[in-house]
């Protein structure tokens, strides 16, 4: 059996449910094994266990992008019955899932904002100080991990000693 290890260094983050991805050599004298994800016998030379459940190796594939999991790592990331690589994990839900603003968590369907890596509910998209949402187009600034409005981005700027720049 060919055991596939985590990547060295890898460090989780609070919130992440990540599961191990296998890779085992499928042996001759075995009873061939059910695929969870096509449900065919896997008759491949290799097959994947993740989930505690076997796979070929193209059918463990990202819910987003359907990049082959197997290929990009030996983590893959689940939630809301989504199964996705770590890059579309962190891209949907941030680094633990929760908004930024309000801290609670995102739900997998709900539409989000995002600023760098911060994500928000749509609700809590809004400025900071004075709680101003923001439409589409509308300038915001991010100021020690605060969302601000143009505002308030100012006048802080102001107090600080030094005007922004005006074009």
């Amino acid at each position: 059996m060919v055991v596939r290890a985590p990547d060295e260094g890898q460090q989780m983050q609070k919130g992440e449910k990540s599961f191990g991805i296998q890779m085992l050599s499928v042996q001759p004298d075995t009873k061939p094994k059910g695929c969870a994800g096509c449900n065919r016998k896997i008759k491949d030379r290799y097959l994947l266990k993740a989930l505690d459940k076997y796979w070929h190796e193209d059918c463990l594939k990202c819910a987003c992008c359907d990049c082959r999991l197997g290929e990009v790592g030996s983590t893959l990331y689940t939630k809301a019955n989504l199964i996705l690589c770590r890059r579309d994990y962190l891209r949907l839900f941030g680094v633990t899932g929760n908004c930024a603003a309000c801290s609670k968590l995102i739900p997998a369907f709900e539409m989000v904002m995002r600023a760098k890596e911060n994500v928000y509910h749509l609700d809590c998209f809004a400025c900071q100080l004075c709680n101003q949402r923001f439409c589409v187009g509308d300038k915001f600034f991010l100021k020690n991990n605060m969302i601000l409005c143009q505002t308030d981005y100012e006048e802080g700027l102001m107090k600080e000693g030094y005007a922004p720049q005006v074009r």
